[in-house]
């Protein structure tokens, strides 16, 4: 059986190592794997610099060497069905049903026998909806056979648009690569107190990882830990930790001067994913407080490090991953006070951030690269065959 997956960006590493567990296992399904990249990155991620080298191995294509914003839907869909007629598969998985271009490639594929997938990433919340966008969603969605899903919200939604409950083939693919963040993160832990006092940190320390973006709350957040520390007994030893880049540094740094926090709030120097860990081992408690975001694989990240994760009831991975007051909490984003709750609970020690870090390592276990890519591949013999 012959399977072709379009995808919009090489720069998505933990993609790619999905991608590479499927080369590695398709013999055993009888099965080969081709990926089709449309380009090689998107703007979003220009302030992030080049694109890593990605050291996992499988059989692709890069169809742009540019961002994906640059290419029209025109030379998309030249180039997507000229590499479909030439590869012929059996199966065709799509990523971006949203995408007139791939659209227009499942209909072909369709008429031509091919049965197709869609992997989703949306839920009912990550977006404002409106009753012609969904009527025109549940008619695309209508043509597939099959269907990957990040996690239950992304399910869920599909079921409300139409799908029956046995199409969807696998019901939480939104992985990371577990051992290897966990490796980086136990060598850096040694060096941890030197380095927060080189870099002027405090002892104890949450973290946001990600773009500085409006839609990621983080004035919020500045504002809900700036009032759990006046609420704690024993503030002292917590600071804040913002790791990444984005349109919003700007105001996020002048509204941390304005308050005074610059010894308690930092933002720090963007890295590559595979580095990550060596800042997460910094601190003790992950934070995601967005008020939009389909999934967050920092999440995954920081419980495959063993951490606690504070998340904002927005972010799709929430309720698979967090189970509130065992491995962390869930807060909506909308009133501050509960997140300013949730972090109080950590200052004042009536949280133990250790006892919950080992949830989330063991429930982030279940998820891994090569277990979802053996569900992927058993659900592309499966439409296959019918």
């Amino acid at each position: 059986m012959k399977i072709l997956i379009v995808h919009n960006i090489l720069w998505a590493h933990y993609k790619a190592t999905v991608f590479s567990e499927l080369h590695r296992l398709a013999s055993g399904y009888n099965c080969e794997v081709h990926v089709l990249q449309i380009a090689q990155s998107e703007q979003s991620r220009a302030l992030l610099g080049k694109p890593d080298h990605l050291p996992d191995q499988y059989s692709y294509e890069l169809l742009f060497d540019t961002y994906i914003e640059q290419v029209g839907t025109s030379a998309k869909i030249r180039a997507l069905v000229a590499r479909m007629r030439a590869y012929r598969p059996d199966v065709l998985l799509l990523t971006g049903y949203y995408d007139p271009a791939q659209v227009a490639l499942m209909v072909l594929a369709r008429l031509r026998g091919i049965k197709v997938i869609i992997q989703t990433e949306s839920t009912p919340v990550d977006q404002a909806r409106t009753g012609f966008k969904e009527w025109i969603k549940s008619r695309v969605i209508a043509l597939a056979n099959g269907f990957f899903c990040f996690g239950t919200p992304q399910a869920n939604y599909l079921i409300q648009l139409g799908v029956r409950p046995d199409q969807i083939l696998v019901a939480q693919n939104a992985v990371v690569d577990n051992a290897k963040l966990r490796q980086v993160y136990e060598q850096a832990r040694p060096t941890r107190t030197a380095r927060q006092t080189q870099l002027g940190l405090k002892r104890s320390n949450f973290i946001y990882v990600g773009r500085l973006a409006p839609e990621k709350n983080l004035t919020v957040l500045i504002d809900a830990f700036q009032q759990a520390r006046q609420k704690a007994r024993n503030p002292a030893e917590w600071g804040l930790l913002l790791l990444g880049d984005g349109p919003e540094k700007g105001s996020i740094q002048a509204q941390i001067d304005r308050l005074g926090a610059q010894d308690l709030v930092k933002i720090l120097p963007n890295q590559p994913w595979y580095r990550v860990p060596e800042t997460l081992a910094l601190a003790d408690v992950l934070v995601l407080p967005s008020l939009s975001e389909p999934w967050g694989l920092v999440v995954n990240e920081a419980m495959a490090c063993g951490m606690p994760v504070v998340v904002s009831d927005r972010c799709g991975c929430a309720p698979d991953l967090v189970k509130n007051g065992q491995n962390g909490y869930v807060f909506d984003p909308l009133r501050p006070e509960e997140l300013t709750h949730c972090l109080l609970h950590f200052i004042d020690g009536h949280a133990n951030w250790q006892a919950m870090g080992q949830v989330s390592s063991e429930i982030i276990a279940t998820l891994s690269p090569d277990t979802v890519a053996r569900e992927m591949l058993a659900g592309f013999v499966k439409v296959g065959r019918t």
